[in-house]
C-alpha cells in the first residue's frame, strides 16, 4: 500500500512538471500565458536605446553644464554722487552700452516703532505681550533703533499712522510712528545685458558697489 502511494505521488509530480512545461500544449492542456502585449507597443523606438560608457556620461555632464547661460538684467544701487567716481573709472573699462547709470529714488521709510527697551529681558516680555494680542513684529531695520521692534514699515507717515491707529484697537499702547529713512535719490548702475563674459568681471566691481547687492532689474 505504501509503495502504491510513492508511485502515485511520484506520477502526480511528473504530470504537473509535464503540464507547467507545456509537453501537454498538443493535447489542449497547457497553463495560461500570462503576457501584456500593449506594454510593448507603448514602447517609443526602443531601438534607439544605448549604454553610455562612464567616460562619456562625464563628457555629456560637461558639455551640458558649460553651456551658455542667456542675458540677464542686473541692477545695483542707489549710490550717491561721491560714491560715483571710482565706480564709473572701473566701468570705462567695460563694454560700450554693457552699463548704464540711471537716475533713481528710494522712498522714505516709516516705522510703527516699539522700544527703546532698556535690555533683552524687557524686549522678550513686550514680544510675549504681542503674542498674545496676536500682533506681528520684526526686528528694527536700524541700529539706532535697537533694541526695539517693528511692527511695520511704510512709505508714508499717513499709512503708518493708518494701521498704528487699528492696533491701537486691538490692544497696544506704546507704539508711535518714526521716520526711519528720509526719501533718497542717486543713481543705479543697470546692467542691461549680462552674459557669461560679463558675468565673470562683475566681481571686479563688489569692492565699489558699498555692500549693494546686485538684484534683477525693475
Amino acid at each position: 500500500m505504501l509503495r502504491l502511494l510513492v508511485l502515485l505521488l511520484l506520477a502526480a509530480n511528473l504530470g504537473y512538471h509535464g503540464w507547467s512545461a507545456g509537453w501537454f500544449a498538443t493535447l489542449g492542456a497547457a497553463p495560461p500565458q500570462e503576457s501584456e502585449p500593449q506594454r510593448v507597443a507603448q514602447q517609443i523606438r526602443p531601438q534607439s536605446l544605448r549604454l553610455l560608457a562612464a567616460d562619456e556620461v562625464r563628457r555629456l555632464e560637461t558639455s551640458s553644464a558649460g553651456a551658455p547661460r542667456p542675458p540677464e538684467c542686473l541692477q545695483a544701487g542707489l549710490f550717491a554722487d561721491a560714491e560715483l567716481g571710482p565706480l564709473r573709472q572701473a566701468l570705462d573699462a567695460w563694454p560700450g552700452g554693457s552699463w548704464q547709470l540711471e537716475p533713481g529714488v528710494e522712498p522714505a521709510r516709516w516705522l510703527i516703532y516699539m522700544g527703546k527697551y532698556p535690555g533683552a529681558e524687557a524686549l522678550n516680555r513686550k514680544k510675549g505681550e504681542l503674542r498674545q494680542l496676536g500682533v506681528s513684529f520684526d526686528p528694527v531695520p536700524s541700529p539706532a533703533l535697537e533694541p526695539g521692534l517693528s511692527l511695520g514699515s511704510f512709505t508714508s507717515q499717513a499709512a503708518a499712522q493708518q494701521q498704528l491707529d487699528a492696533l491701537s484697537r486691538k490692544g497696544v499702547r506704546t507704539a508711535h510712528v518714526v521716520q526711519d529713512r528720509p526719501e533718497q535719490r542717486g543713481q543705479v548702475l543697470r546692467m542691461p545685458a549680462l552674459d557669461d563674459t560679463l558675468r565673470a568681471k562683475l566681481d571686479e566691481l563688489r569692492p565699489l558697489l558699498a555692500g549693494k547687492p546686485w538684484r534683477p532689474c525693475r
